[in-house]
């Protein structure tokens, strides 16, 4: 059946949505935007919206934010025009040209949080369609903010913009769109030297060494994690911010030099981050990055992987507290597909089954594309394992044969 919302604008949904049950007014009140948006939204004036407007007309209307976009604008109709939008979006040129190609209207720095805070909450949902969809405007309305910005307004708009260009870059890596993944967070890099936090800084150049990571460039990233914790090694009377953003930058460099099969090192390295976790006293969320006693657990079970020393990593999967609770959606299916493959290593294929099962069931749209289960699932396959049905769905949810 055809979709009937095919083609219409996002202004063209807001009405129909609202129907009789609202005047434009009261929709606007209930959202908590201003009339003025839902009016030229209606009238075609406008044809989108922040990120974090939409979402609270999405929620004020009883709907997804899926839904209130069109779902035929949603990457899953025609996804490489909606990755080639986010590529656009994270290599502009309005520098050269002076202005921006995009006219749209710069944020307040509250709508511009919020904004981001949607952005990072749908990214370690592993809903990367919807970022696809989301993060060009996003992006461009950031910028925006920074060039309306004055002498005191710029530098925190700046590191806001930063964050913007990290999500994506984060994002595009799932995309499999390493290069324009590296060029976003590079520029999340020189746009945040504009703000005044060190942090972020150094946060953002550990984002640089996973995204070489990823990419097969182990030494570097080993390296460059472990000179950006080097510089941010925290002295004295320090504040957990500092303390878990060290660690994070730690435990980079000990997955690094796992990936680069030193295996020593990668173990000293994590030992280091441990004793950071252990004077953190329990897991901590700064700066979109989850640090402490679960992430040290999670990264040591991935370690054991990566160096063949599969009941290592098996054994270090019991240092997890509370079935890791406190890690991203994201990061917990990772952290069972990881515990799969050490499972499949060592022969143990029926408990192997039970965790990617778990993990593509805990977070459908991070499973289809990740490299790693897929490739769990086709080893599997080949095993008795095979013979389960829910393992024969799995696979062909995936795509696997």
């Amino acid at each position: 059946m055809v979709d009937e919302a095919l083609g219409k604008t996002i202004g063209e949904r807001v009405r129909e949505l609202r129907g009789r049950l609202y005047t434009q007014r009261q929709l606007a009140e209930r959202a908590g935007v201003s009339v003025d948006l839902v009016r030229k939204l209606e009238q075609g004036i406008r044809n989108t919206a922040s990120v974090a407007s939409l979402h609270r007309l999405a929620r004020a209307l009883d709907v997804t934010l899926a839904d209130l976009i069109g779902r035929a604008s949603l990457p899953e109709q025609d996804q490489a025009e909606g990755v080639t939008a986010l590529r656009f979006a994270v290599s502009g040129v309005d520098d050269l040209i002076g202005s921006s190609a995009v006219m749209v209207d710069p944020l307040p720095r509250h709508e511009a949080e919020r904004t981001l805070t949607y952005l990072w909450g749908t990214y370690w949902a592993g809903r990367y369609d919807d970022l696809t969809a989301l993060l060009p405007s996003a992006l461009h309305s950031l910028r925006a903010t920074v060039d309306a910005g004055d002498d005191i307004q710029r530098p925190p708009a700046a590191e806001l913009l930063a964050r913007g260009y990290w999500v994506a870059g984060c994002t595009l890596v799932h995309l499999k769109q390493s290069d324009a993944a590296l060029l976003a967070v590079r520029q999340a890099v020189e746009v945040a030297g504009e703000g005044t936090d060190p942090l972020l800084a150094a946060t953002l150049r550990g984002s640089v060494a996973w995204q070489l990571l990823v990419s097969g460039r182990y030494a570097e990233a080993e390296a460059l994690a472990t000179r950006t914790a080097e510089t941010a090694e925290p002295r004295g009377e320090v504040s957990l911010p500092e303390l878990s953003v060290y660690g994070s930058l730690v435990l980079t460099a000990a997955t690094a030099a796992a990936r680069g099969q030193k295996g020593s090192r990668a173990r000293d390295l994590l030992s280091a981050s441990a004793q950071v976790a252990d004077r953190m006293g329990g897991d901590r969320d700064d700066y979109q990055t989850a640090f402490g006693p679960s992430q040290v657990a999670m990264q040591s079970v991935d370690v054991g992987v990566q160096t063949g020393e599969y009941g290592s990593a098996l054994k270090a999967a019991h240092m997890m507290p509370n079935e890791a609770a406190a890690l991203p959606l994201a990061s917990r299916a990772r952290h069972l597909t990881d515990r799969a493959l050490a499972h499949t290593r060592l022969g143990q294929h029926e408990q192997a089954g039970n965790l990617v099962t778990a993990a593509e069931r805990m977070a459908p749209d991070w499973a289809k594309h990740q490299t790693l289960i897929k490739f769990v699932t086709r080893d599997l396959l080949r095993t008795p394992a095979s013979r389960a049905s829910r393992l024969r769905d799995l696979a062909d949810r995936l795509g696997v044969r």
